[in-house]
């Protein structure tokens, strides 16, 4: 079997390709750049198709020889356009995928309460049921699996519950925390993902079902059980009813590493109960043997992969659809115009592995090596202004790849033991590149750091003249801490 799957590099179609390869499918990831699953793993075991969905012209050849497809991708966060973003994108998937005689789509939506109407819902789930809608106009059938809160390492859900868990001992909470939700845990849905690619070709199959794990619990419930599994005292959560999903979701974006822009149609989610109505897929896919994955287990499961470095995908692993492909600095088509540099050098008396430790640990819990205020001060800044900020932090303490995200930075190439180049994702009015060169020097190390910027227009002049007279101070600072600490190393 031939499968195609969208969203390889995010959370879910980064995890769900290995299990493909191990059940003896054939796999052609649909990506709008190759390079962006380099360093994965299984890379060398697939095929790759560049396409990007929001697109419906670079669709064309990706679904040759498929038989079953599947829709891992949305828009979500990418701004109040994304329902019709979203509507729009699965429609030319699905009739690019009518055209090719793929067999079936699966798609995996959101858990919806079974009596209210549509017009009712949040825009999160109106949009997820008008995707599987939208699917559904070229005539494939399609196996749409809804579920509600994902519980796994990486999940945005579970980040979001974990970082507002340790974070505040005491909580003032929307009357959202009581709310029922039926959750799921990330091994369960690969599980189910997988056996709908094996379902019969039976108009049954032909719809949307629910999906979820063994218990029905409140937010409330949830993080208190977080807590006690993670080792923390039991929190005093107090729910008041004056907290809009708008407030709620700012809350949200200045506790965890989740930016409001996305935490907001995630809170506004919650406040509809989402239990399974039906259990119709148990006929085709049943139970395995000891029933699905509970809280408890998932959370402890979640916790493991944490603690022992081995989260392979993060929410914040995909860029968004549709998203632009500006060219790097060093391309040779770099459409020129001004380019500004900052550029610092030095000899490290450190051998260059030591040094490139330093350089491919940067980030997250080891911060960015000059003025932690100044780098705190843009992280707000940017979250105000609804971008990532820094709580985004990295997959790994110590190993990155590229396409991880880092920060308010993405990794854009690395080649390792030489080159970290990250391109910036905080909002900006132009293009910004940070990059990172080791090289052997005598019997120490070389170090190079060039800071890039693209403006765009005035403002993006303005910008940068407004924040060089900080460069000796942020820059200077972190090309000699850097060095200072490998050679302590």
């Amino acid at each position: 079997m031939r499968c195609l799957v969208t969203g390889a590099t995010g959370y879910l179609g980064g995890r769900l390709v290995p299990e493909l390869l191990a059940d003896g499918a054939k796999v052609r990831c649909l990506v709008r750049d190759p390079a962006r699953l380099r360093d994965h793993p299984w890379r060398a075991a697939v095929e790759t198709a560049t396409g990007d969905v929001t697109r419906p012209a670079t669709l064309e050849g990706a679904f040759d020889g498929v038989e079953v497809a599947y829709y891992l991708v949305h828009s979500l966060g990418s701004g109040p356009d994304f329902e019709r973003v979203d509507r729009d994108a699965a429609r030319a998937f699905g009739l690019a995928a009518a055209r090719a005689g793929v067999r079936r789509i699966v798609y995996l939506g959101g858990l919806v309460p079974p009596d209210l109407p549509e017009g009712r819902l949040s825009p999160h789930l109106r949009s997820r049921v008008a995707t599987g809608r939208a699917l559904r106009e070229g005539g494939t059938p399609v196996t749409e699996l809804r579920a509600a809160v994902v519980i796994g390492s990486g999940s945005a859900s579970f980040e979001m519950l974990r970082h507002l868990t340790e974070r505040l001992p005491v909580m003032v909470t929307p009357r959202w925390v009581d709310t029922r939700i039926q959750p799921i845990a990330v091994r369960d849905v690969l599980r189910l993902l997988l056996g709908a690619a094996h379902l019969p070709d039976d108009p049954a199959t032909d719809r949307a079902f629910d999906v979820g794990g063994p218990e029905v619990l409140t937010y409330r419930a949830m993080m208190q059980r977080y807590a006690r599994l993670a080792g923390l005292r039991r929190r005093l959560i107090v729910s008041v009813p004056v907290l809009t999903p708008h407030l709620s979701s700012h809350w949200v974006g200045l506790v965890t590493p989740v930016p409001s822009g996305l935490a907001r149609p995630l809170v506004e989610s919650l406040r509809h109960e989402v239990v399974r109505s039906e259990r119709d897929l148990d006929r085709w896919i049943p139970d395995p043997p000891g029933g699905p994955i509970g809280f408890d287990r998932a959370v402890e499961l979640a916790l493991r992969r944490i603690r022992d470095d081995e989260v392979d995908t993060r929410w914040s692993s995909a860029s968004l659809p549709g998203a632009p492909s500006d060219p790097l600095p060093t391309d040779p088509d770099w459409a020129g115009g001004s380019l500004y540099r900052d550029v610092r050098e030095r000899h490290v008396a450190a051998p260059p592995e030591a040094l490139w430790r330093v350089v491919e640990g940067i980030g997250g819990e080891h911060g960015w090596y000059s003025f932690p205020l100044a780098w705190a001060v843009r992280g707000a800044l940017d979250r105000l202004a609804g971008g990532v900020g820094l709580r985004r932090g990295r997959r790994s303490p110590g190993r990155l790849r590229v396409g991880d995200s880092l920060d308010f930075w993405r990794v854009e190439e690395i080649e390792p033991g030489r080159l970290l180049r990250l391109r910036a994702e905080m909002r900006l009015p132009g293009l910004a590149w940070l990059e990172l060169t080791v090289t052997p020097e005598g019997t120490g190390s070389r170090y190079r750091q060039r800071a890039l910027f693209h403006p765009h227009g005035l403002a993006g002049q303005a910008y940068w003249w407004s924040v060089a007279p900080f460069h000796a101070v942020v820059f200077g600072g972190m090309a000699r801490n850097i060095a200072a600490r490998a050679e302590a190393e």
